[in-house]
């Protein structure tokens, strides 16, 4: 992946039903820069603004105000055209999951977020019951 492929283009990037577009990855993945990243697991500080979010893997956030505002900053940042990301170790649960997230806030009803973000991003996307009951609480 590199600077010159637009980053609707780039793997993992998912379109929101608003038209904004975010990227989902592992925490650990070579990748090109965003302008801002939400981050669910520990490990390296990317070079650009970030929020890192306490949520264990296979669980869901330890601070569900801390989690919705951060996500809340992403998706107006995408919203005003900037490059932003989530990622977490695997980039399937907790990546999925806020990407499901991200998906409420912007408008699709809950009941078709996990559906959309595994057709769109990851199949496996939102692995825990747990993770689909925490989204029933997002809007």
């Amino acid at each position: 992946m590199t600077d010159a492929q637009p980053w609707s283009e780039q793997s993992g990037v998912l379109v929101l039903p608003s038209g904004a577009t975010v990227r989902g990855r592992r925490v650990a993945a070579v990748t090109s820069p965003a302008d801002f990243a939400v981050l669910l697991a520990p490990g390296a500080e990317p070079a650009w603004p970030h929020r890192r979010i306490r949520w264990p893997d296979f669980w869901v956030p330890l601070d569900r105000a801390e989690a919705l505002d951060a996500l809340r900053e992403a998706l107006r940042r995408a919203h005003d055209g900037q490059r932003v990301e989530v990622a977490c170790r695997g980039g399937v649960g907790r990546t999925g999951t806020a990407l499901a997230a991200l998906a409420i806030l912007d408008g699709l009803p809950v009941e078709r977020a996990v559906p959309w973000v595994r057709a769109g991003y990851h199949p496996k996307a939102v692995e825990t019951p747990w993770q689909r009951r925490w989204l029933r609480r997002v809007p």
